[in-house]
């Protein structure tokens, strides 16, 4: 339900930027939002508290951004109050990024390796992701996962490379299993 609720209004918040060719500008202010969301945990404590009417909620909203955020913006804040959805901001607010990040052919790549990678490492994977995939430019996001035994996990959207030889055991042992003796 969730995914459907942040697929419906991200897409919804997209297609009004769009329309404006506010897009990237919309993103760099939703980034922004999202700073000063993180640094006043109070205020998503209040705006998720279900004893406070909407109306209320959205009052709060307006007195604290009005001016400060462009209208598009505090005209979508107001909606989700309006429709109870202030608790799936985050997930509408990475919908719309990643569906901007798309259309401006920004990739994101999230690489797991045993170890770290060194910078000639980082810069080959970040070149094999160029070649193979059509985006023009990638973020990426580097992890360690000391459990992966060795090689490297890549996800890319909801594409995954698992070349681990944590996933290769696994699959050795599935078929191991499975063997019959007789």
């Amino acid at each position: 339900m969730a995914k459907l609720v942040s697929k419906t209004y991200g897409e919804a918040l997209f297609e009004l930027a769009t329309e404006q060719n506010k897009s990237t500008q919309l993103m760099e202010e939703i980034e922004a939002l999202r700073r000063v969301l993180v640094q006043n945990p109070d205020l998503d404590k209040l705006m998720k508290h279900p004893g406070i009417p909407k109306q209320e909620k959205g009052g709060i909203l307006n007195n604290i951004f009005k001016g400060r955020i462009s209208d598009e913006l505090a005209g979508f804040l107001q909606l989700v109050v309006a429709k109870e959805r202030y608790g799936e901001l985050d997930a509408i607010f990475d919908y719309f990024i990643d569906r901007v990040k798309e259309e401006n052919g920004i990739g994101v790549a999230y690489v797991t390796t045993a170890v770290e990678l060194a910078d000639a490492q980082k810069k080959a994977v970040l070149d094999k992701l160029l070649n193979t995939t059509s985006y023009r430019t990638m973020e990426m996001h580097y992890d360690v996962d000391a459990s992966l035994i060795g090689g490297m996990k890549i996800r890319v959207g909801d594409r995954v490379v698992d070349s681990s030889i944590q996933s290769k055991l696994e699959a050795l042992t599935k078929q191991l299993l499975q063997i019959q003796l007789g």
